[in-house]
């Protein structure tokens, strides 16, 4: 298989059309020949230059293309038509591309492909390393811009009472005022020292942003336990200036939400900032801590999900599909309550959201099965359906299979959600995949 990278700096793009298979002069006529790869690998602004280049062609071959996306992209934002009747357009999104071809580093939603991430496996050495040079009493804050430890004056000062604290904030010739003088500024570090200062931490502690960076899995993977705060209310594009316009309407609760739902305690610890005691406890909770990071454990894990309406188990035979992926046996239908995304919901049984199963659960005689009465059912485009109308007998069935979607909720109804069990340490599989 052949893999083309497409976007990037002016130079890269003067050699796009060529790399695409254009000829010179080629307009907006479609290629007569076939591409010379088999995927591409871009971003949005990849995207753009490549519909830009390709003309006709573009429509014909973007289920090629794998977008790399940060923040996720659900199908209300990626349906142009939809977007633009109700007010999910924005400058991401629109594509009309199949929701899995956007990939990303954190499963922010299941509608998406979660790329994954690398942590790097400790050798023995590395963790003998660190079970030795541990100073329980050290934290280091998450931050490399002066801009973040700005107004954290108080949980400094709180952290400074049991802690030796670092940080590694870039400045050319006079340290930042937003950093303490108590504070161990190391400046901007190579990443190989920046690993090695994680390895004698105890703490590493963000204070909001970035959101969803793979330094505390960095930390994390070498023994530190990572603290973060909580959001309350979650932010989002609706009152957020940081997500405004991103194509998603997901709702962040902390700043790393994969490690606080994924990880968990006792190596991830999520409070309220604006509880001073709460901070405190936590703080003190943490200094007695023992317990070795994921990474040092074996085998390491950094993707279990640990298991915290009305429902209906899936009988194989009822709808048997030997094409299928994951098996059809393993779907579980759970409806939602009013506030509750299908991730959520499927999540609060211990199980993830599968958008492929979808199509099992868009049929009339679902709502049957699940002992749903329906004075009517309509086709209709709208990324919560299939639903069922809150206190009234009004149900709902999707017209759009790229509207497919286990994000979002609305108080007005209860959506079918299709889940499946997994693997502990691998989401992406099904108990019986293999």
């Amino acid at each position: 298989m052949s893999v083309c990278g497409a976007g990037g700096a002016d130079g890269s793009l003067l050699l796009l059309p060529s790399h695409l298979g254009v000829p010179p002069g080629r307009g907006n006529c479609p290629l007569t020949s076939p591409l010379p790869f088999d995927l591409i690998y871009t971003d949005y602004h990849g995207l753009q230059q490549m519909k830009q280049h390709m003309g006709l062609s573009f429509k014909k071959y973007r289920c090629r293309v794998r977008v790399i996306d940060t923040f996720g992209t659900e199908p209300a934002y990626n349906h142009e038509e939809y977007a633009t009747l109700r007010g999910y357009r924005t400058n991401w999104g629109y594509w009309n591309l199949q929701p899995n071809q956007f990939m990303t580093m954190f499963p922010h939603t299941p509608d998406n492909s979660f790329m994954g991430f690398v942590s790097e496996e400790l050798n023995k050495t590395e963790k003998q390393f660190i079970k030795s040079n541990k100073v329980s009493s050290m934290a280091v804050v998450y931050g490399k811009e002066a801009s973040i430890w700005k107004g954290k004056e108080k949980f400094l000062a709180i952290l400074n009472k049991y802690m030796e604290i670092h940080g590694t904030v870039y400045y050319e010739t006079q340290r930042p005022p937003e950093v303490p003088a108590f504070v161990k500024n190391h400046g901007l570090l190579p990443q190989h020292e920046f690993q090695q200062l994680l390895r004698k931490a105890k703490l590493f502690i963000g204070f909001g942003f970035p959101y969803e960076g793979p330094a505390p899995l960095e930390a994390i993977a070498n023994g530190c336990v990572f603290l973060q705060a909580r959001f309350n209310p979650p932010h989002s594009s609706l009152n957020h200036e940081f997500f405004r316009g991103k194509p998603t309407s997901r709702e962040v609760s902390s700043q790393h939400p994969y490690a606080e739902d994924f990880i968990g305690k006792p190596h991830v610890w999520t409070v309220d900032y604006n509880n001073s005691e709460e901070f405190e406890a936590a703080i003190k909770t943490i200094m007695r801590t023992q317990a070795e990071s994921p990474a040092m454990q074996s085998p390491p894990s950094l993707l279990a999900l640990s298991p915290n309406a009305t429902h209906l188990v899936w009988s194989p035979s009822a709808s048997r599909d030997p094409h299928a992926w994951p098996p059809v046996d393993s779907l579980q239908v759970w409806v939602s309550e009013t506030r509750h995304s299908c991730t959520e919901t499927c999540r609060q049984h211990g199980l993830v959201c599968e958008p492929t199963f979808f199509r099992f659960l868009n049929k009339k005689e679902v709502f049957l099965q699940l002992s749903i009465t329906c004075d009517s059912t309509e086709y209709e485009m709208n990324h919560l359906y299939p639903a069922v109308a809150e206190n009234v007998h009004e149900c709902y069935l999707q017209k759009e299979p790229l509207l497919f979607s286990c994000a979002g909720y609305n108080t007005k109804y209860r959506r079918l959600c299709p889940c499946r069990d997994y693997r502990k340490g691998q989401v992406a599989l099904c108990r019986d995949c293999l």
